[in-house]
């Protein structure tokens, strides 16, 4: 095995991938909004624990963010703040009525997704 061989497998594996802040919300959100998919086939009107525990992460995550939006060193311009800031004030709002049967998680995982979207820099599907 050649030096620059044993150097790459030695030392290769050890290397890490940095992650970007919006990396890191990305996979939050994703790990977020998977958990509240994977219990929409079976919310029909009641809520399981599972999906209680991912919408609650999700609730505590939008509350961060509208943190930061409110935060006057956000750097995001002040349409995209108070834009984000709506779509934080209905997510919580939202939540809270999924929780006590009078909605769907459905829009929650659609405004994720869309959030997700514009963090990897893709457009929304029309």
């Amino acid at each position: 095995m050649s030096v620059a061989a044993h150097a790459q497998s030695t030392y290769g594996l050890n290397t890490r991938t940095l992650k970007t802040p919006r990396d890191i919300e990305y996979e939050i959100i994703a790990r977020i909004t998977g958990r509240i998919q994977a219990q929409l086939p079976h919310q029909k009107g009641r809520t399981s624990a599972e999906l209680i525990s991912a919408l609650n992460d999700n609730r505590q995550l939008w509350t961060a963010f509208a943190a930061d939006l409110a935060s006057s060193g956000n750097a995001f311009p002040q349409d995209l703040r108070s834009r984000l800031f709506y779509l934080a004030e209905f997510t919580i709002r939202h939540t809270s009525q999924v929780l006590s049967g009078t909605a769907l998680a459905d829009p929650l995982v659609d405004i994720n997704t869309s959030v997700m979207r514009g963090l990897r820099g893709q457009q929304a599907l029309s």
